[in-house]
């Protein structure tokens, strides 16, 4: 008897070591999909990119059915290049705030509309009259503003009464994608529910409040669920189309910033990750609701983590990369053409060029409106400082410092809401840039970390599906596992010193210029 429970526990022990997980990642003009083992190491990858459909100023549209397709396309890509069988568990990552309303088969009833869609602005401000702004984030972690899905909702009621009537459930990508792979029933987890502003943060339920006073169907949404919850099988049918295997556990996910925290490992207090693509959005994970003045007015939300019964919060700014790739493409001529010849990208020669310490040049990198705190997309962009000595390359250290100068006003502004953050997880094109990594270092204070696994809301996905298949006895354990420091970049404190003389400069231009830039 004992020799058999040695047994049973021995095979288990090997299905645990050979087990493999599917991490897909649905954001906004792609999908990927990576396999991963049970160390987090990777084995195979798919991506694919797809169009969002601008009809009008504002608007941002997306063929959804496309977006199924091409997820489908990624898994094969990924499962073939692994040549993997055995995968036990998937789960999943989503862009926030989209909304697809489907019938009973769900199939779309009308493109999906994008979180970056703002056309349901007057539901927003509706909402914000009706139940005041203050009420709306005390409830639900969320200020009324129209990437919420639930003024989107409002909108189809409104405008396009025909599609609403005929709608079974509005669904993000995260209910849509399951429930199209197989889920049991349609669900949506915590993650996403809690950004839709009609989510009760403390009860973890739809409010019935908002919804009853805005005569909307809680049959309309999905059932809420935690991140990490086995909701049913792969189809039969799917499993041979994708090359799994019968029986894949169909596992939640969670919105794509908690999923990339979660693959950094950014699942305790004062530690964040620095996702820096074209936008740079800094997330960061607390134990209990964060609802004050200083969240509330800094336009920072508040909503649930994948980790249970831990809450989250991000920082924007809509010009991260953008502002380079903006240099590069109207100034920075000189630097393509270099590059081409030396056989290296344009960055790279940008960052071998630029000046050491602060720049002389401050930038304001309001290009696209100003993000976190202020949110004013009246402010524009400026560059101050220029004299006749100033060259290409001051300019573009210039970019960089401001942007990093803009990090740290978010980073105190966190602190005065109770946050604080002590080292930065980098992920993304800037986690490339080791002069950047240095310089983001030394004006913040924050230890400066890269990660083996650069596609960490893919891994975090995957933890969750490993966690739930028990390959890992948590959450924790997975991260422990899985999630590894490749780089550090300690502060300097003399070039903090020296930052900081130009940074109490930079925190005066926003509100030198404001009025200013509401004139142009």
């Amino acid at each position: 008897m004992a020799q058999r429970g040695n047994i049973t526990v021995n095979n288990e022990s090997k299905q645990v070591m050979n087990m493999y997980l599917l991490g897909l990642d649905v954001g906004t003009t792609g999908t990927k999909a990576v396999v991963f083992d049970i160390d987090g190491n990777i084995k195979g990858y798919g991506f694919q990119e797809y169009d969002v459909i601008c009809k009008k100023p504002g608007w941002a549209e997306q063929g959804s059915e496309k977006v199924w397709e091409l997820t489908k396309l990624v898994i094969r890509q990924a499962v073939t290049e692994s040549r993997v069988r055995d995968i036990k568990a998937l789960s999943l990552s989503v862009q926030g705030d989209a909304i697809i309303p489907v019938d009973k088969n769900i199939h779309p009833l009308h493109n999906a509309l994008l979180g970056m869609d703002y056309r349901s602005k007057e539901q927003a401000d509706f909402c914000a009259k009706l139940f005041g702004e203050r009420e709306l984030f005390d409830i639900t972690g969320m200020r009324p503003h129209p990437l919420n899905s639930l003024t989107k909702i409002l909108w189809f009621k409104q405008v396009l009464p025909d599609i609403y009537a005929k709608t079974y459930k509005f669904m993000t990508y995260a209910d849509f994608i399951l429930s199209k792979l197989g889920a049991q029933e349609p669900v949506i987890d915590y993650t996403m529910a809690s950004r839709t502003m009609a989510f009760d943060l403390r009860s973890k339920e739809w409010s019935n409040k908002i919804l009853d006073t805005l005569d909307v169907d809680i049959n309309l949404l999905s059932k809420t669920v935690p991140s990490g919850e086995i909701v049913g099988e792969i189809k039969p049918e799917l499993a041979d189309e994708l090359e799994l295997p019968k029986g894949v556990l169909l596992v939640t996910g969670g919105h794509d910033q908690t999923c990339a925290a979660l693959g950094a490992g950014v699942i305790e207090e004062n530690i964040a990750i620095d996702s820096h693509g074209t936008a740079e959005v800094v997330s960061t994970a607390f134990n209990k609701p964060m609802l004050n003045d200083f969240m509330f007015n800094s336009y920072y939300p508040c909503y649930c983590h994948v980790k249970q019964n831990m809450y989250f919060t991000f920082s924007l700014n809509h010009v991260g990369g953008l502002l380079l790739k903006w240099y590069r493409d109207n100034l920075g001529y000189a630097e393509v053409r270099e590059a081409e010849e030396l056989g290296i990208d344009a960055y790279q020669l940008m960052d071998s060029k630029v000046p050491k310490g602060p720049s002389s040049v401050l930038i304001l990198p309001h290009f696209n409106g100003s993000g976190t705190p202020w949110c004013d997309l009246d402010s524009k962009g400026a560059i101050l400082g220029l004299t006749m000595a100033t060259t290409r390359y001051d300019i573009v250290k210039g970019i960089l410092d401001s942007l990093t100068y803009e990090l740290r006003i978010n980073i105190e502004t966190m602190k005065e809401a109770g946050i604080t953050i002590n080292e930065l997880r980098a992920v993304g094109g800037a986690a490339k840039s080791s002069v950047w990594l240095q310089i983001k270092a030394d004006i913040t204070g924050c230890k400066v970390v890269t990660l083996k696994v650069r596609e960490a809301a893919c891994l975090g996905a995957a933890i969750l599906a490993g966690t739930a298949a028990g390959g890992y006895s948590s959450v924790d354990e997975g991260v422990k596992r899985t999630v590894m420091i490749r780089d550090v970049y300690q502060p300097n404190e003399n070039m903090y010193k020296l930052y900081d003389e130009k940074y109490n400069i930079y925190k005066d231009i926003y509100g030198a210029l404001k009025e200013i830039n509401k004139r142009l």
